[in-house]
């Protein structure tokens, strides 16, 4: 579960303005630390460094910066391009957020900002003699700084912004998200399980549109605990909201107006907009790489070999999630819902059983690795696996003219259910 200055600052550090102005502020300030440390420089040092050589080199560090900076520029728009056409565009703001592409292009710019205030501050002769050997010394710093992100920018590209690259860098936001989700099966506060608010409850409608982006549960019990409430979440992260939904049942609490104060600072304590984030909703990454798969599987591509890589790599996420969650209370005024079982395998799975319904090398992958998940956990996903399976063998049948293979694929499917019949599957739907 992601705290809300975490999640803040998480935030904050994904714009690439961050980095760039951090390395922007270092350059100035290494500038000025040669005027402020001028007279500490012996005499004899600094007759030895001419402000020509200085000029020169801080000349062509200006210049090739600029330069470096809008080819490194174009370099990750084409990335970006290659990402939302290739994969899908909901990776984009992964591939945005590199940290390595982002203080790689910080340093660029710090590095020519750090030349354009040495080249002011020599033409204005403000260093004097034991300032040029301090702002020698620091050019070469910088110079040193920048050879080392060249090759590591370099090496970067090899792989930036490809579509392995791409699956990658989603696998693992949503093996995060999934970590995180697991650690914390309830964010933290009280199970609902199947059970509804009560009828007394007052509903919290949502005010905007979009998804939920971040829940601050920790705000959320404190508001609770202080008005004496109870708080129900309707909602998740990751879901789509309108005017109207109900975000949460609110019992008890104040009467009057400090109820409608309340009221309106629970609303506050969600965070909706309409992009979708990772952070804390491990549904968004199936649904990104079930995109993957579904691209992959258009006629225009034809590229079956992706998504079978991608059922695997769901299915590495999903192993995860491999015991019955128990709670770990951390918000006792507040109950929300489970993640189920049944939602997270039809956004995985059901796209990619639609668009590769005529492909067995595609089904049979599929239909097998629902069987490994429940037979790993089928407390958890043997009911769901049935479900899944038994929606792919129906688009299977409509597509596939080979009896045998239609054979083989039902053959995976009975083992399947016969999992979900078991004891251990009890053919219950599992939630954490």
């Amino acid at each position: 579960m992601l705290s809300s200055l975490r999640y803040r600052l998480n935030r904050l550090f994904a714009h690439i303005w961050v980095p760039i102005g951090a390395y922007a502020v270092l350059a100035l300030v290494a500038a000025f630390i040669a005027v402020a440390l001028r007279g500490l420089i012996p005499e004899e040092l600094a007759f030895q460094i001419g402000a020509d050589a200085i000029d020169s080199l801080l000349n062509i560090l200006a210049s090739s910066m600029l330069a470096v900076t809008t080819f490194s520029l174009s370099i990750m728009l084409s990335a970006f391009a290659a990402a939302s056409s290739t994969a899908t565009p909901r990776a984009f703001q992964l591939l945005k957020t590199d940290r390595t592409a982002q203080q790689v292009l910080a340093s660029f710019l710090g590095a020519f900002i750090f030349s354009l205030v040495g080249i002011i501050s020599l033409k204005i002769g403000i260093y004097g003699e034991g300032g040029r050997v301090i702002l020698f010394a620091a050019t070469i710093l910088v110079l040193v700084l920048i050879v080392f992100n060249l090759v590591r920018w370099i090496g970067h590209l090899t792989d930036f912004g490809r579509l392995s690259d791409t699956m990658d860098r989603v696998e693992v936001a949503t093996t995060n998200a999934m970590k995180n989700r697991l650690a914390a099966p309830w964010l933290g506060a009280n199970p609902m399980q199947g059970r509804s608010p009560p009828d007394r409850a007052i509903p919290l409608p949502s005010r905007a549109v979009g998804h939920m982006q971040f829940i601050n549960l920790d705000r959320l019990n404190t508001l609770a605990q202080d008005a004496g409430c109870s708080i129900y979440l309707d909602v998740l992260p990751g879901e789509f909201v309108y005017q109207g939904t109900v975000l949460a049942h609110v019992l008890e609490g104040p009467i009057g107006p400090e109820f409608d104060t309340l009221l309106a600072e629970i609303h506050d304590s969600f965070d909706i907009g309409m992009d979708r984030s990772f952070d804390q909703d491990p549904r968004f990454g199936m649904i990104t790489l079930s995109e993957i798969a579904s691209r992959a599987l258009s006629p225009a591509v034809n590229d079956p070999g992706t998504a079978i890589d991608v059922i695997r790599r769901m299915t590495r996420v999903m192993s995860l999630w491999d015991d019955r969650a128990v709670p770990d209370i951390d918000f006792p005024h507040l109950w929300v819902r489970g993640m189920s079982a049944d939602e997270m395998l039809r956004d995985a799975f059901a796209a990619i059983a639609r668009d590769g319904a005529a492909l067995y090398e595609v089904q049979i992958t599929l239909q097998r690795a629902l069987l490994a998940m429940a037979q790993q956990s089928p407390g958890i996903f043997a009911y769901a696996a049935r479900a899944q399976s038994q929606r792919a063998m129906s688009y299977a049948q409509g597509a596939m003219p080979i009896r045998e293979e239609l054979d083989h694929l039902q053959g995976v499917a009975d083992q399947i259910n016969g999992v979900a019949h078991s004891p251990q599957g009890d053919g219950v739907q599992a939630k954490t």
